[in-house]
């Protein structure tokens, strides 16, 4: 047969050169390509060699090897070949892919040792990325003849008889020449194509080897004991083949799965949890999931990428796959390997689908599982999780609605005021005494701050326990949940607590209508607060202010801090049997300078005691200051 040269079908030369230089990020890629390809057609091989006795079987394997001398990379393997025509029509045809179309051959039969990854067609011209030319020699399995393909990844190619004389494909590119931007010498450094097979084929599972650089002993004898040591190339496999979240959990030892997180991850300490994942069915995949024992240092940067990785039939194709994990579960190190996840033409990007959105929430899933049981079993190493990771898992809380939501809250503790420990809203609802119809909670940076809180005294004196919130997102998920089990919750800073007996109430809502005049006249000596009432919650305390509506004085700073212009509606509570409430109704008939300057210092105190300076506190020294001397 003579040699003939062909265009390229359906693609010009701007195309190709989109193909070579644009799909693909980095150019490392092409040697996970080649080696994919070589793997399916090992499996086509081993395919056909069930139903025809015709094609032989072998010890399959992948070889890769290099020639600094003819600056060439070679990919061998004994798979099926190629026939001419297969030659033309998966090499000479952009975007063909004989995977795909073999694939579609058998995907009615029952073919569990078919496991073909190229899908697309154009794996085999990332090649050309790093290669000037490119050689193929091939010979078919299924018809015998060999031929030798070349092309210079321009606009056509040329395919010629050969005398290859074994089955499958040899793959020699040969390198172009280095730049200033671009070192193509260190695809041809024996520990560079060590790292780049067990960065992204460390799983095809068929042996890739290459030729390894093994040291000689030295002899006792020999006198010259400075000289370089004896070394001699041997081929090894460089590959582990079969990866550890396939095989039974039952199978893999504790001390297997840390080394291998510690490894995989870059983390000196054994993870908190391991959960594997095994799904079978219309989608199938496998996933291995970590809980560091401490956040990695950059978790909450902006720099910092959530994701697990993503391998696809044991090729690793992303590091960071971004919609494999919801954000408040950052944290979690792993990764996901299915066979059925749609990738775009280069597959380093997952295409949106519905398999994605499965296998995540199902990830979701699990890990909530893992820590529910761990909440159960093992309380210590819980509340140890939690002294670290317990603020991503409320921002949970915060950011998912109905189920979702429901499915994080029992997982919530907080720390008790009675108790002084870590619970649960059920632990909590569990312990509430007869009587008690809400979840009472006060925002403060511990126990002996909250204990202060004058807004506590009637809680207190009820014997309630209080959960105490520190972390700046606790208000806005409280709010978000509203209730626990038909709980409501109510915050002892801000609402209505509701304790006062039936009594007592009826004589201040009377004794709001007397003094009208009174409240009136301090709702005027301080204008910044929406409204002055007498209060249904103090008890030994003169006064409080507390926020009316949605937004919490906790809420306010939390979002000043983040540059929001936001002002929480402020209430002056007074307590009407305080001696300080009659001092007041005698100084606003006597001296009506010295009344505003009373109700601006109470109120500036009650401020104080939330946390809020005054808006001018010179004046409020100056009143002060001024009181004293008296």
């Amino acid at each position: 047969m003579a040699k003939t040269t062909k265009k390229f079908k359906t693609e010009t030369k701007k195309l190709l050169d989109m193909m070579i230089n644009s799909i693909y990020t980095h150019k490392e890629i092409f040697l996970r390509e080649l080696i994919s390809n070589a793997s399916d057609a090992i499996d086509k091989r081993h395919y056909l060699s069930l139903t025809n006795q015709n094609i032989p079987t072998e010890d399959y394997e992948i070889k890769v090897e290099y020639n600094k001398d003819d600056r060439t990379i070679t990919i061998t393997d004994n798979g099926v070949g190629m026939t001419k025509e297969e030659l033309e029509n998966n090499l000479g045809t952009i975007a063909k892919s004989g995977s795909k179309e073999f694939l579609e051959q058998v995907e009615n039969e029952k073919t569990p040792d078919v496991d073909i990854i190229g899908q697309f067609g154009v794996g085999f011209y990332s090649a050309f990325m790093v290669a000037k030319s490119v050689k193929v020699e091939t010979k078919s399995a299924t018809t015998g003849e060999a031929h030798v393909f070349t092309s210079e990844g321009l606009d056509s190619y040329t395919i010629d008889e050969s005398d290859y004389d074994k089955y499958g494909s040899k793959i020699t590119l040969y390198l172009r020449d280095n730049t200033e931007e671009e070192n193509y010498d260190e695809y041809m450094d024996e520990y560079k194509i060590k790292e780049l097979v067990k960065k992204y084929s460390d799983y095809v599972r068929y042996p890739i080897k290459t030729w390894v650089t093994k040291y000689e002993p030295k002899d006792d004898k020999d006198e010259d004991k400075d000289s370089e040591p004896k070394t001699h190339l041997e081929l090894e496999t460089i590959n582990s083949m079969l990866p550890i979240w396939k095989k039974n959990k039952s199978e893999v030892t504790d001390e297997e799965l840390n080394n291998f997180y510690k490894s995989k991850f870059n983390d000196w300490q054994d993870p908190i949890s391991s959960i594997f994942v095994n799904v079978e069915g219309m989608l199938t995949y496998n996933a291995l999931l970590f809980i560091p024992k401490k956040p990695f240092y950059d978790m909450y940067s902006d720099r910092s990428e959530k994701g697990l990785q993503l391998y696809t039939k044991g090729v690793f194709i992303l590091d960071k796959c971004k919609d494999l994990i919801p954000d408040y579960l950052r944290f979690v190190k792993g990764l996901v390997d299915s066979a059925d996840l749609p990738l775009n033409i280069s597959r380093e990007m997952l295409q949106e689908d519905k398999a994605i959105k499965k296998i995540a929430a199902n990830v979701e899933k699990k890990i909530l599982a893992e820590l529910s049981r761990m909440l159960k079993n093992d309380r210590e190493k819980y509340e140890e999780f939690f002294k670290d990771y317990g603020i991503n898992l409320k921002f949970g809380v915060y950011e998912n609605y109905g189920e979702k939501k429901d499915s994080i809250k029992d997982l919530i503790i907080m720390k008790s005021f009675n108790q002084d420990k870590l619970i649960t809203f059920k632990e909590y609802v569990e312990a509430m005494p007869e009587g008690q119809n809400a979840i009472y909670y006060a925002t403060g940076k511990d126990k002996d701050q909250v204990a202060k809180l004058p807004q506590m005294d009637l809680v207190k004196a009820k014997g309630y326990d209080v959960l105490l919130l520190s972390d700046d997102v606790d208000e806005f998920m409280i709010q978000m949940l509203k209730n626990y089990d038909e709980k409501e919750f109510k915050s002892v800073n801000n609402d209505d607590l509701g304790l006062v007996d039936e009594e007592k109430s009826k004589e201040i809502d009377a004794l709001k209508e007397e003094k009208k005049d009174l409240l009136e006249a301090v709702k005027d000596a301080i204008p910044s607060a929406k409204s002055v009432v007498l209060s249904k919650k103090l008890v030994d305390a003169p006064c409080c202010v507390t926020a009316e509506g949605s937004l919490t004085f906790e809420m306010e700073r939390v979002l000043k801090a983040q540059n929001h212009e936001v002002k929480a509606d402020r209430v002056f509570e007074l307590n009407p049997d305080h001696p300080v409430f009659t001092k007041l109704e005698a100084l606003k008939t006597t001296d009506e300078e010295q009344f505003k300057k009373y109700v601006n210092i109470l109120y500036t105190e009650a401020l104080l005691q939330e946390g809020i300076l005054p808006d001018d506190p010179k004046a409020f020294a100056d009143s002060l200051t001024e009181l004293l001397m008296k």
